[in-house]
């Protein structure tokens, strides 16, 4: 049985911490409040968090989800709605057990440690578990995606992966369903690779494992606050294929430790003949992102990157990338969704400021949730235009 000692201890020890290093905090209710002076007036908080944050998604009725990876940390909760500036375990309390589950009972059916979610727009909200805590081993039979129907709030699909597809030291980190909810694509960070999903035969495949184009980019070394990201021991933070975004054309992806945005068809990927050799054919180098966490392409085609060594959002059209906003809140912009009403949503993970970098400072809480309106709509022409440079 996985107690929340052992989850706090397992953590630390993978973070090279001591047990008195980190308490778990109880999780508060979100809060709202308005910026400070000075700051952006674009950018609206729309709650704050006393666990680290990652994930967001908001569905086409405007319900907004969040998730909290049992990174630091056994959060109580990860994955829960915002209501009302509350948050809610979600579905139920049942599946954010997981911490105090008895021996036995099956991990497919509790949440373990969440990374990130996803709104299909069709009623569906989908939730990947990678499934290991302390972004070290996966828990055998954790990791799976998950679809739950928000009309009636429960788990209608669990696809379960086998270590062939999710092996013991990755890390899936971000998913993405395709328009004719038939495909779902996720990046591996922790080894470096895409996973394949076929949502109607719950299918799964592992692909491009170990290609450069998956693998963090030498000489890259994340910055933060204008110095070299890196633990307590010295070692940087090496995570490969991170953020992801999708069109109706185009699967986009890039390294967390690296700079530049690469992009497959989705047909290639949807074929039922699909090896590496002929993907690897097909890979466009579409340009230099510079460094960055989440991505998002919007409804008018424009592509989101959370610019974390900037504490910066960038905006990439028309071929170019500009600095969209840039804040001092915006400490580690993770993840992004959009509204109905074309809100942008985006998470601040604060990670340059957890445990992993910072052992001997009290926790820098909180994080938060943020949004703004983006700009008018993009030029006709292709957003990201790939560089003709093979990869």
């Amino acid at each position: 049985m996985v107690t929340h000692d052992k989850l706090l201890a397992g953590a630390l020890a993978f973070l090279g911490l001591g047990y008195g290093a980190m308490v778990a905090q109880a999780q508060s209710t979100a809060t709202a409040s308005e910026p400070p002076s000075g700051e952006d007036s674009r950018l609206e908080l729309v709650a704050s968090f006393d666990h680290e944050v990652t994930g967001v998604a908001v569905s086409a009725e405007g319900r907004i989800f969040v998730t909290f990876p049992r990174w630091t940390e056994d959060s109580p909760i990860s994955v829960a709605e915002l209501v009302k500036g509350e948050l809610v375990p979600f579905p139920d309390e049942r599946w954010n057990a997981w911490r105090n589950t008895r021996q036995g009972d099956s991990p497919q059916n509790y949440w373990i440690c969440v990374q990130s979610l996803y709104a299909d727009g069709k009623g569906n909200l989908w939730v990947l578990d990678s499934a290991a805590p302390a972004i070290d081993r996966v828990v055998p039979g954790g990791a799976k995606l998950v679809r739950i129907e928000l009309s009636s709030n429960k788990v209608t699909q669990i696809i379960g992966f086998s270590e062939e597809v999710a092996p013991p030291s990755s890390y899936l980190n971000d998913v993405r369903v395709a328009a004719d909810a038939r495909h779902a694509y996720i990046t591996d960070s922790g080894k470096g690779a895409l996973v394949v999903v076929d949502l109607t035969s719950a299918g799964a495949k592992r692909v491009l494992d170990g290609h450069r184009t998956t693998q963090p980019e030498v000489p890259v070394i994340i910055k933060t606050d204008g110095k070299e990201l890196r633990r307590p021991d010295g070692r940087a933070p090496r995570f490969g294929a991170d953020g992801i975004a999708l069109d109706a054309t185009h699967l986009y992806w890039q390294a967390l430790v690296g700079r530049t945005l690469y992009r497959l068809p989705l047909d290639a990927l949807n074929s039922a003949v699909i090896n590496d050799a002929s993907l690897a054919s097909r890979i466009e180098r579409v340009g230099d992102n510079g460094v960055a966490d989440g991505l998002w392409i919007d409804k008018a085609g424009r592509m989101y990157i959370g610019a974390i060594e900037e504490n910066a959002i960038k905006l990439r059209e028309g071929g170019k990338v500009r600095t969209l906003l840039r804040d001092q809140r915006l400490r580690w912009p993770d993840s992004f969704a959009e509204g109905p009403d074309g809100a942008i949503y985006v998470t601040t993970s604060r990670i340059m400021d957890n445990a992993q970098f910072r052992p001997d400072a009290s926790p820098q809480l909180p994080t938060q949730l943020w949004r703004f309106k983006p700009e008018g709509r993009a030029p006709q022409d292709e957003i990201a235009k790939p560089n003709p440079a093979k990869p």
